[in-house]
């Protein structure tokens, strides 16, 4: 909305912040992330774990996805931060709270959550209305991403400097746009100062994801589609790590949902681990 005027939340965004949660609440310790604030910020009533899509076993790979991307995001800014890294960008940042749970690392540079106008105004009042401060390094950039508006432009209106490296993140975001629309993303970033890092993430096409988990992946695609957000590109591996590539980045790594699994749930013993369907890549400038 171009006016900035508070709309709900996305339904995507609030019930990935949901599933954080709700990994604290029916997952066993220890817990690979440990954030409840998106659930305050969403506030869905006492009656929100018993949701169908916040049934425990069905939902247990993809809320494992979900907390295990955040954990390694955090994880990658605050490596980056102990380099010297100064600035933080979220791409259609949603219900994020890094700079709410991390105040320690993200006070020590400037982070900058773009998101569309109505949903990042609904978020900014519901911060205020639970007391959260508003620092000035946390900078909100509402981009009409519809209207054609440049997230890039708005981005450096904010006060965002691209003679310093930066790290930049999206997540669950690629799906939702076409091949061309990541590529020119990704070329974006691929054009920041030497050290900057693009972590994003991408969905599998059906066909490399675990059998067992392709009837929800399926399921989850057609409520997108009636939801009028339907999934529209998907990428493997190989086909990722060559765009970034073609892109310019100097560095290319992909990070497998087995490689996540090791890192954070190895030792379990209740099964929890992350979905086959949706993995990373981190590319360096």
């Amino acid at each position: 909305m171009p006016d900035g005027r508070a709309t709900a939340m996305d339904e995507t965004a609030l019930r990935v912040a949901l599933w954080r949660a709700l990994h604290l609440r029916v997952d066993a310790p220890p817990h690979v992330l440990e954030d409840e604030i998106g659930l305050r910020l969403a506030a869905p009533g006492d009656a929100w774990c018993h949701r169908p899509d916040m049934e425990r076993r069905a939902t247990g790979r993809m809320r494992a996805s979900i907390v295990a991307r955040a954990r390694f995001l955090d994880d990658l800014v605050v490596e980056r931060a102990r380099r010297g890294v100064t600035q933080y960008v979220v791409l259609g940042a949603g219900l994020d709270t890094f700079a709410q749970r991390r105040p320690e690392i993200a006070s020590g540079m400037r982070v900058f959550e773009v998101d569309r106008p109505g949903p990042q105004a609904w978020k900014r009042q519901r911060l205020t209305e639970l007391g959260f401060d508003l620092p000035d390094w946390l900078r909100f950039v509402p981009v009409d991403f519809e209207a054609g508006r440049s997230w890039w432009e708005r981005l450096s209106a904010a006060g965002f400097d691209p003679g310093r490296p930066a790290v930049v993140a999206s997540t669950g975001v690629t799906m939702y746009l076409t091949k061309d629309a990541t590529a020119a993303t990704l070329r974006q970033v691929a054009r920041l100062a030497p050290g900057s890092t693009l972590a994003t993430t991408f969905m599998l096409p059906l066909d490399l994801v675990a059998p067992d988990e392709r009837p929800l992946l399926e399921a989850t695609e057609a409520s997108a589609r009636a939801a009028g957000t339907p999934f529209l590109s998907f990428f493997s591996p190989p086909e990722m790590r060559a765009l970034a590539r073609e892109s310019g980045f100097r560095e290319v790594r992909h990070v497998s949902a087995a490689s996540l699994a090791r890192l954070y749930f190895a030792g379990r013993t209740d099964g929890l681990r992350p979905s086959s369907a949706e993995e990373l890549l981190v590319a360096t400038v």
